[in-house]
């Protein structure tokens, strides 16, 4: 071999160590956001997790060089990938406080509804930048490809098994005792529980992500057996025929129920260091002063929709899964048989989603809940929407025609039924100027983005005028209907904050119930419930709704009634040491240590009865909720 053969064949495997390590840093830029921020960790707090990192860049380049067997193929291809998941992940830190994880990969099915949530600047500057370096590297490989490195066989399936050894390893990174979390354990992986951006500010996201590819459900009590969950079933029976006692309703199909998720919802006046000129939502305010409302706890910022949702629907509480399980949708429920939830309760139950259907799973996740039929911008033919306008140039379908649709499906029987509506009208990104646009915020908690919550604002105005339309319709109806409406999180939008500071009001959106006329007057609805209601979270939506119907329990039904009256709001925590966030009826965070005996005690019985409901055994899941 000659010494310039040599040299050139010592370059390339020098560019391929400095692109690992470069692309590791930047991984880490995508994540803080601060070139200064990420020199200090990977070089200073986190340098053996940065090598790490690097170590596992350089694997999979190889690998991809093994597999090609061509140097600037290869590169273009590393390069590329690597761009595209830096890019995607700072777009998801700023818009969602939290890095790419595993369970995000389902949405690269929706990928063209993606892209239209990216601005068209950052795409085409992207698309571009993209299509020089692609077309950079098939022209160096055309003049100087037979000069470069080519690996014979046994080398290159040698890289390429160690690429995927290197990555696969990271199925265990979260089992004690596992080589892999033994590795990590040595270089100072920091295993942030309660904060999976920690992590991935400590530990940068790549890792971060890798640890995340294996889900455990929940962590099992150390009581867990089949006769503790039956001793459960019959003490929560008992707890289920006193509180029947006042309950004169006992067949939810009698009565029409209706879960409205409305796009993130929240009023911008309560958020810290922001001023509108006027209100925003005079109609949702009186709506709530006059019948049962307050605020509702969100364990998510800038999104997490599907897992308010999913609370919302079967009652568990996100906080108590494992920090590994980052969407019940995605991670969960399509591994389960027919799991528990409200829908169960009806003979008929219908899903209206003005967006596609395969967004967050839902196709597969409202078959799993047995929701007899799902409309969404998918459908065809009689399970098309009937509606789909927008409003004043939104990209969006407006909230008016997921009500009007709500309408069609209320009156499409004579009977009850439950209906769960997620709206869409108010998602990200907030750049739509809405003409003649009335509203105005100051202040220094939006940072840059004072316009965005103008133009969010205007939104919610819509919001809050279609709404109470919607309610108005719904007392023209001469059957029982009532409806819990919810927001799920705020928007990612309020960067001036620190959410250290403002954890829990920065987490907390707006509710109401409402029981029509017909309900009212019928025995069928209460006015205004005062008891447990002031601070709730949206495991707590189905017993509410229950005693706001007057409606008898199951012993299910019954442990949620008592988590939703006794203990304090939960949710998943984002910031502090613990991965809980309980807030009590005077909007304080509140710890476990300062939790009573019994509320400790019916908080144990909640996670036993989640914990066998989607990672135990099953026990009681024929018998609790009947």
């Amino acid at each position: 071999m000659q010494k310039k053969t040599k040299i050139l064949y010592l370059v390339q495997i020098a560019f391929i160590i400095i692109s690992a390590f470069l692309v590791g840093y930047l991984l880490n830029y995508s994540q803080s956001g601060s070139f200064s921020y990420s020199f200090k960790t990977v070089f200073e707090t986190n340098f053996p997790i940065y090598l790490l990192t690097s170590v596992i860049l350089f694997f999979v380049y190889m690998g991809l060089y093994g597999l090609l067997n061509r140097f600037f193929y290869s590169t273009a291809i590393f390069y590329i990938f690597f761009a595209i998941y830096g890019i995607a992940n700072r777009l998801k830190v700023i818009y969602r406080s939290e890095p790419v994880l595993p369970s995000d990969l389902l949405f690269l099915t929706n990928s063209k509804e993606l892209l239209g949530m990216v601005t068209q600047k950052l795409l085409i500057i992207t698309v571009v930048v993209f299509i020089v370096l692609v077309a950079l590297c098939i022209t160096l490989e055309h003049f100087f490809g037979e000069k470069l490195l080519r690996l014979k066989l046994i080398p290159r399936v040698v890289f390429v098994a160690l690429a995927v050894l290197s990555l696969g390893s990271f199925y265990t990174a979260n089992r004690q005792g596992s080589m892999t979390n033994k590795i990590l354990t040595k270089a100072g992986y920091s295993d942030f529980v309660a904060n999976i951006t920690w992590s991935a500010n400590s530990n940068g996201p790549m890792i971060t992500f890798l640890s995340n590819i294996h889900t455990d459900v929940m962590d099992r009590p150390s009581d867990y057996n089949k006769q503790t969950m039956e001793e459960l079933v019959t003490k929560y029976r008992k707890v289920a025929s006193n509180i029947n006692k006042n309950r004169p309703n006992n067949n939810l199909n009698k009565q029409t129920l209706i879960f409205v998720l409305s796009e993130s919802f929240s009023d911008p006046k309560r958020v810290p260091n922001i001023k509108m000129n006027q209100e925003v939502a005079p109609n949702i305010q009186n709506i709530k002063k006059d019948n049962t409302s307050g605020l509702m706890m969100s364990s998510g910022y800038g999104g997490g929709t599907a897992n308010m949702e999913y609370m919302t629907l079967t009652g568990l509480a996100f906080n108590q899964f494992s920090k590994s399980l980052n969407s019940p949708y995605t991670q969960l429920v399509p591994k389960q048989d027919h799991p528990i939830n409200i829908s169960n309760s009806f003979k008929t139950s219908a899903a209206i989603h003005p967006y596609y259907g395969n967004f967050y799973n839902r196709n597969t996740v409202y078959k799993r809940f047995g929701i007899k039929s799902f409309r969404n911008i998918d459908t065809t033919g009689k399970m098309s929407l009937k509606y789909k306008d927008t409003v004043d140039g939104g990209q969006y379908i407006s909230d008016q025609s997921a009500y009007n649709d709500a309408l069609w499906q209320v009156n499409r029987t004579k009977s009850g039924q439950f209906i769960n509506l997620i709206t869409m009208q108010n998602h990200m990104p907030y750049t739509v100027k809405y003409p003649d646009n009335q509203f105005k915020a100051t202040g220094s908690g939006a940072g840059k983005n004072l316009q965005l919550v103008d133009n969010f604002s205007k939104g919610i105005n819509i919001t809050d005028t279609a709404t109470k339309d919607f309610l108005d319709q719904l007392d023209k109806i001469n059957k029982p209907i009532t409806i819990v409406w919810y927001g799920d999180h705020l928007p990612g939008i309020y960067d001036g904050n620190s959410m250290s500071k403002y954890n829990v009001v920065q987490h907390q959106t707006d509710y109401f119930v409402y029981s029509n006329k017909y309900a009212l007057n019928h025995g069928y609805g209460t006015k205004k419930l005062d008891v447990g209601t002031k601070v709730t979270d949206p495991n707590g939506f189905i017993p509410l709704a229950l005693r706001q119907m007057k409606q008898q329990v199951t012993p299910y039904y019954a442990l949620l009634t008592k988590v939703q009256e006794d203990v304090p709001a939960m949710a998943k925590n984002t910031v502090g040491n613990s991965e809980d966030l309980y807030v009590n009826s005077k909007g304080k965070q509140v710890s476990m240590n300062n939790l009573t005996k019994s509320q400790k005690e019916i908080i144990h019985d909640y996670q036993l009865v989640q914990y066998d409901l989607t990672g135990g055994k099953g026990y009681i899941k024929d018998s609790i909720n009947k």
